[in-house]
């Protein structure tokens, strides 16, 4: 058995989990698959309308097809409404979700843009809407003009019910859409999907240390980075367990998710005698690297998210002490969420168990300076935040295990210090270091 670490604690990845997150965070795939199901649909549809007329003339019932025949035209209109109708539909759809993202962007963060993007609702909506639009043309093009029951191929009696069953969805999730879009805009919402996102991230990590684990094998070579420069958004973990498994090595990733890389600067080092050699260009390709961080496997975002919307709230410009408490609410649930979990680093596996991978995460005082520091420091000035903050750090200290009081400790100190020093009124000092859940109510 190669001398490798091995545990059984490790999460196992799941091999498409990286393409999911990448097609979450465009905005062309969704109504891409909307207008090739509506091409497809419109072609199953035109041959039933095509099968009806078939049979009923394949029965001599031509008094049903001259029927049918008549209602032709208005069909035809009725399909053209809903082609015209849905472009100016969608342009108005359009219109809303600019400003919305406005909206959000400066009165938020603009890292908040990117739940807009990932909202399925929206993505589901103009989805329809382009779909429903497409069908229409590809309606109007298969309409048979001809009047004799005897030679007429098709007529649109299935597009009409179908196109009508569209107008109707697309009716029912422009409300949903436009309710989602009102969501977007309120700030507690936001602080609640980015929160819930977080978790989401927090749930794909281990839920205990692992146990029997033997120090890595010394390091025999490292693999720099090619590619474009950018921040670390994602890896796929599977590919790189594979990977090493095959070259009964051990792999640790360098840089952190969230991390910039540029190019030549280490990406992965091995560890262990290679048992063959490993492929370094397909290794480099495991590696995502993009213009903005995501929520994919990077554990530190969500707070930085949080306390970027906290920061714009103590802002001069805005002056929003009570967004500040709300974002210290998530941030307290989040770290406390983690209170007693491992951090710093997470062992992945492959199927025997076997670590193939190990990849750093942050520690415990890095989530800490990251969710209390700068909102810290802007927050001298507002009892409402301080008393808030200091009832966070309280909470926290009680749920910590003793080896990771130290950064609690460390801020309260120094949130203790900056009042003494800002706040020149004795009275008015006791009162800002009050702990307090609600801030001033």
């Amino acid at each position: 058995m190669s001398p490798l670490v091995t545990h059984r604690e490790s999460r196992r990845p799941r091999a498409l989990s990286p393409l999911r997150e990448h097609l979450r965070d465009t905005f062309w795939f969704a109504p891409a698959v909307g207008l090739v199901g509506a091409l497809v649909l419109a072609g199953a549809v035109g041959e039933l309308d095509a099968w009806l007329i078939g049979a009923l003339q394949d029965e001599g019932d031509y008094d049903s097809v001259t029927s049918l025949i008549k209602i032709a035209d208005d069909a035809k209109s009725v399909v053209t409404t809903v082609g015209s109708a849905m472009l100016t539909f969608i342009g108005v759809v359009f219109s809303i979700s600019l400003v919305a993202l406005q909206m959000a962007s400066s009165q938020f963060s603009p890292r908040v843009v990117r739940l807009y993007v990932r909202s399925r609702i929206t993505k589901g909506t103009f989805a329809v809407f382009l779909a429903t639009f497409l069908f229409s043309l590809a309606g109007q093009a298969s309409y048979d003009g001809e009047q004799d029951p005897k030679l007429v191929t098709s007529v649109p009696v299935f597009t009409l019910l179908t196109a009508v069953l569209l107008v109707l969805i697309s009716l029912g999730l422009f409300v949903a859409y436009v309710n989602a879009t009102i969501r977007l805009m309120r700030v507690s919402y936001v602080i609640d999907r980015i929160t819930r996102e977080s978790f989401r991230v927090l749930g794909a990590y281990p839920l205990r240390s692992p146990e029997g684990a033997l120090p890595l094998p010394a390091e025999v070579s490292v693999i720099t980075h090619r590619g474009r420069a950018g921040v670390l958004r994602d890896v796929n973990i599977a590919r790189l367990c594979r990977i090493a498994r095959r070259g009964g090595t051990v792999l640790r990733l360098v840089p952190r998710i969230g991390d910039f890389v540029v190019p030549g600067t280490p990406l992965l080092t091995v560890h262990g005698p290679s048992e063959g050699r490993l492929p370094v260009r397909l290794l480099r390709s495991t590696v995502s690297v993009g213009v903005e961080r995501t929520f994919h496997q990077d554990l530190g975002f969500g707070l930085r998210q949080l306390a970027d919307i906290g920061l714009r709230a103590l802002s001069s410009a805005i002056n929003d002490p009570t967004t500040a408490v709300q974002c210290l609410d998530r941030i307290v649930q989040f770290l406390a969420a983690v209170a007693d979990r491992p951090l710093g680093a997470v062992h992945h596996t492959d199927r025997s168990g076997t670590v193939r991978l190990v990849q750093d995460l942050p520690s415990w005082g890095d989530l800490v300076d990251l969710g209390f520091t700068e909102i810290r420091l802007c927050a001298t000035t507002s009892p409402q935040v301080t008393r808030r903050l200091l009832a966070g750090l309280d909470d926290l200290l009680l749920l910590v295990p003793p080896d990771r009081r130290r950064p609690l400790e460390r801020h309260r100190a120094l949130v203790e210090q900056s009042v003494e020093r800002e706040v020149p009124d004795a009275a008015d000092r006791e009162f800002a270091l009050l702990a307090d859940h609600q801030g001033i109510g």
